[in-house]
C-alpha cells in the first residue's frame, strides 16, 4: 500500500505500527547499547532468497530500515547509495530492509528511484523491533565481526560529515 498524501501517510504509519515513527530532522548517532547482542538477521530478498546477517562476517553490514511512504528514507537514498558505491572496496555492505511493503510497491519505487542496493523485505516488522527500530529511516552498523556497533537514526548524508567519520571508524 502506498499512501498517496502526506496525512494519509502519517495516519497509515501510526495505525501500522503505533510505536514507529518519521525520524528527528537531524540524524543522530547512538552507540549500541553496551552487553546487548546483535540481534539474528534472517529475511527474503526481493526474488524469495534467504539472506542471513550471520553470513557477512568479515564486512561491515550498514542495515538500512526504510519504506517507501518515508519522506526522509526517499531523501537520504541517493547519498546511501553513494556511501556504498565508495566503500564497497573497503568491506562496506549497505542492505536496505523495507519495512512492512510489498514486493510490487518495493520495486516500483526502486524503478523510479534506480535504487540499486540490496533489498530485504521485514514483511511483518520483527527486524525493526528487534534492532530497536522507532523511526524512519534508522541505519544499524554491524562490525566485521558481527557485532552491532552503532545506530544512527534520521536521515544522513551520507557523503557528508559526520557520517563519513561515523563509517570510516568503522572501515
Amino acid at each position: 500500500m502506498t499512501p498517496s498524501n502526506p496525512t494519509r501517510r502519517a495516519c497509515l504509519a501510526a495505525l501500522a505500527a503505533p510505536a514507529f515513527a518519521l525520524a528527528e530532522p537531524q540524524a543522530q548517532r547512538r552507540p549500541w547499547p553496551r552487553g546487548t547482542p546483535t540481534p539474528a538477521l534472517e529475511l527474503p530478498d526481493l526474488d524469495g532468497r534467504r539472506w542471513r546477517l550471520a553470513d557477512q562476517r568479515g564486512r561491515v553490514v550498514a542495515l538500512n530500515f526504510w519504506a517507501s511512504w518515508c519522506e526522509p528514507c526517499r531523501e537520504e537514498m541517493p547519498s546511501l547509495q553513494l556511501m556504498a558505491q565508495r566503500h564497497e572496496a573497503d568491506g562496506l555492505l549497505v542492505v536496505a530492509v523495507n519495512f512492512r511493503e510489498g514486493r510490487g510497491t518495493i520495486r516500483r519505487f526502486m524503478e523510479t528511484t534506480s535504487m540499486d542496493l540490496p533489498v530485504l523485505r521485514d514483511a511483518e516488522g520483527a527486524a525493526a523491533k528487534a534492532f530497536g527500530v522507532r523511526a524512519f529511516p534508522s541505519t544499524v552498523f554491524i562490525r566485521r565481526d558481527g557485532q552491532a556497533a552503532l545506530s544512527v537514526v534520521g536521515a544522513a548524508d551520507w557523503t557528508g560529515e559526520p557520517a563519513r567519520s561515523w563509517v570510516k571508524a568503522l572501515l
